[in-house]
């Protein structure tokens, strides 16, 4: 039974989440103390979380960055706010996916299951680890971790299905439409800027490890991974 944690100021509709979760057989937690959200969130043992932008004290952005340091659990935004900037601002400070409200729940709950399959499938229990090398990159897509030279970053979900996608094709562009199709199920609710956001993240985090400018664009057809002779 996975767990959700709802982080909701809105006691009705945290309420209303939570039993219609509960109904598909869900675990929940609701966040009552928004000065603790951190704490509660270790104890809680949550597989995926729901947190809303407008919270008492800190907003919903603060949080997420907190819950980064510790977790790479995927983490939906919830909220009224509505503009595009809310929804960059959310996949910069980690999220993997922004809901506006008013939401239809059967939305929700489809949203949290595609994300609990990409985030923990079930063959993953039963098959050896992947790994994915390309030169002296390596990419450990389950546990969200890439390393180059003894140097490893960690990954969001997103960001390893990003970067699996142009290390298969290293060499060769991968194009938008298909990135697309791989990190999200429903491109209709994604905006036009949304990959160019996890774009630039993996590129940072490519930068941590010493590989600068190796995931090229390829204006009007997509990306590409280039190594050149950076493999060791």
């Amino acid at each position: 039974m996975e767990t959700i944690f709802i982080v909701e100021d809105d006691a009705k509709l945290a309420t209303l989440l939570s039993a219609y979760l509960t109904k598909y057989e869900f675990r929940t937690v609701i966040v009552d103390d928004f000065n603790s959200v951190l704490e509660d969130f270790k104890q809680s043992a949550a597989d995926l979380v729901l947190l809303d932008v407008n919270l008492p004290r800190y907003d919903g952005f603060y949080w997420c960055r907190q819950i980064r340091k510790f977790s790479l659990c995927p983490i939906l935004f919830i909220s009224a706010r509505d503009s595009g900037m809310d929804q960059v601002m959310a996949l910069e400070n980690g999220a993997d996916d922004y809901i506006t409200k008013p939401f239809h729940y059967e939305v929700v709950l489809a949203k949290i299951r595609s994300h609990l399959r990409r985030a923990y499938g079930s063959y993953a229990q039963t098959q050896e680890e992947r790994t994915l090398r390309s030169g002296g990159l390596i990419l450990y897509p389950e546990r969200y971790v890439v390393q180059y030279a003894g140097e490893t970053a960690e990954l969001t979900q997103k960001e390893a299905v990003l970067l699996e996608a142009l290390m298969l094709k290293e060499g060769r562009v991968v194009s938008r439409e298909r990135l697309l199709d791989l990190m999200w199920e429903d491109q209709h609710f994604i905006d036009d800027n949304t990959l160019n956001v996890y774009i630039t993240r993996a590129r940072k985090k490519l930068k941590e490890l010493g590989l600068e400018d190796i995931v090229e664009t390829v204006r009007g057809a997509g990306y590409r991974l280039s190594l050149g002779d950076s493999s060791l």
